[in-house]
């Protein structure tokens, strides 16, 4: 145990190294928390978009004029947009930000929550597409009964039930977001899974930095877990 003990002070307090965990902990959050709002931002447009078309094709078509014709262009190039993103690794995506996008960038976290952020949209913007799908009809033509156009009728009555709906995925999608910024150390990023690498290969220890790289990661997630567990329950019982 005294063994441990000391292997530990070693590994973490001699030079200040538990400040690089410290650092990259923050850094983790902070891209997680940038990129989930980015892609919050982008999935809402894109299922809006989306929806839109799929829901009123075949009226607009009957009706044809400008109006389908730039919707069904912006509709290509969200299915453009979505079959890209969610076809390649997020790896790639990350590193053509950093090495072509933003080559000139002298800081990795905004750049990782820019690319994280565009991947997070993507699989939103599903999620967010199926939430509006389920929303009964009933409900666009209650808002045409109180005089609202579509899109008054999408922002005041559709999106808020949408997202009472999708909350618990959402959530979820979360938890994921978290996991996958492991890899923004490949652009040079001091995210959590970088700063315990950086400690391993400076000490030469590699099984305490990394166990505690995994257990703060379980920790999180299972706090996270715990969380959405309660919301779900939450919005089962407001439900009856």
């Amino acid at each position: 145990m005294t063994e441990f003990i000391e292997e530990l002070k070693f590994v973490f307090l001699d030079d200040n190294r538990y400040k690089l965990l410290v650092e990259g902990f923050f850094n983790t959050l902070k891209i997680t928390a940038g990129a989930l709002l980015i892609g919050v931002v982008i999935g809402i447009v894109v299922a809006a978009i989306r929806s839109s078309y799929d829901k009123n094709k075949e009226t607009m078509k009957l009706r044809g004029g400008i109006g389908y014709r730039v919707l069904a262009v912006i509709n290509a190039i969200c299915k453009v947009y979505l079959t890209v993103i969610r076809g390649t690794p997020v790896v790639v995506q990350l590193m053509i930000c950093y090495f072509i996008v933003f080559v000139s960038a002298q800081d990795g976290v905004p750049v990782a929550i820019f690319a994280f952020g565009i991947n997070s949209g993507a699989y939103v913007a599903e999620i967010f597409r199926a939430g509006i799908m389920s929303i009964d009809n009933g409900q666009f033509e209650a808002g045409r009964s109180l005089g609202f156009n579509y899109f008054q009728t999408m922002r005041y009555i559709i999106i808020p039930q949408m997202f009472k709906a999708v909350l618990p995925t959402l959530c979820n999608e979360f938890i994921a977001l978290i996991k996958e910024t492991s890899v923004a150390g490949y652009v040079g990023v001091s995210d959590l899974t970088k700063s315990g690498n950086v400690i391993a290969g400076r000490t030469f220890e590699y099984f305490i930095p990394l166990l505690t790289v995994a257990a703060i990661y379980l920790i999180i997630v299972s706090l996270l877990t715990s969380l959405v567990g309660k919301l779900e329950r939450r919005l089962r019982k407001s439900e009856r």
